[in-house]
């Protein structure tokens, strides 16, 4: 069966520094994968190659089965602005925007009509326990509530993989579960892949699978929750 994302052999440096080497990972579709490692293994690195983020010096990325690390840079854009979604540490919300604005804006990237792209929005926003926020700031949410807000935005285009790096690195450990229930919760829901890089063995532990990298290689494939 064709994965839904692959990285074969993929090797890239920052300068002279290697940051991944030959490293091989598969995604099943609707698979969630944890990305386990200390800080500076290159698990951050791996999953903007997948991402096709940035594009590996060797080695080939696949996503269903189709190679896009050779595509142009508009094409791949493109992959990401359509078919990925995304979650990062901090949530990188747009300040000057709305949470509504802010969940609706891969839709109004993509073309969808303002009133279209606000009312999918707003869908998410109960099913996040986010009901009655729609209209505040970035500054205006907690933590917690700005990481849903994110997570919201990285779903709402319904993507086919869903890429999150330390989506609670920021967050105290309760705020973190309750965020993970319903990243975890929302793509099993849509079938939705997911990548979940973190260092965090209880955020892991909701993953199906858990890869760790060490070094900038791909060293164990272990069920999630044994990865040492």
């Amino acid at each position: 069966m064709t994965a839904a994302i692959e990285a074969r052999d993929v090797s890239f440096s920052f300068g002279s520094t290697p940051a991944l080497r030959s490293a091989h990972v598969a995604v099943a579709a609707g698979e969630v994968l944890a990305v386990m490692g200390p800080s500076g293994s290159g698990k951050s690195t791996l999953l903007h190659c997948l991402a096709g983020i940035l594009v590996p010096d060797s080695g080939e990325v696949l996503v269903a089965g189709r190679r896009i690390d050779s595509l142009p840079e508009a094409e791949r854009s493109a992959l990401r602005r359509d078919r990925f979604g995304f979650v990062f540490q901090f949530g990188q919300l747009v300040p000057e925007l709305t949470a509504e604005e802010n969940v609706a804006l891969p839709l109004l990237l993509g073309g969808v009509r303002r009133r279209d792209a606000l009312a999918r929005a707003r869908t998410w926003f109960p099913l996040l326990d986010l009901a009655g926020l729609e209209q505040r700031r970035s500054g205006e949410l907690s933590g917690g509530q700005a990481q849903r807000v994110a997570l919201a935005r990285g779903m709402v285009a319904e993507p086919e993989v869903l890429f999150a790096d330390e989506p609670t690195g920021a967050l105290d450990s309760l705020t973190g579960e309750h965020v993970m229930e319903l990243l975890v919760g929302s793509a099993r829901d849509r079938g939705t892949t997911v990548v979940l890089v973190t260092h965090e063995a209880r955020v892991a532990a909701y993953a199906d699978r858990e890869v760790v990298v060490r070094d900038g290689r791909v060293t164990a494939l272990v069920p999630a929750g044994d990865a040492p």
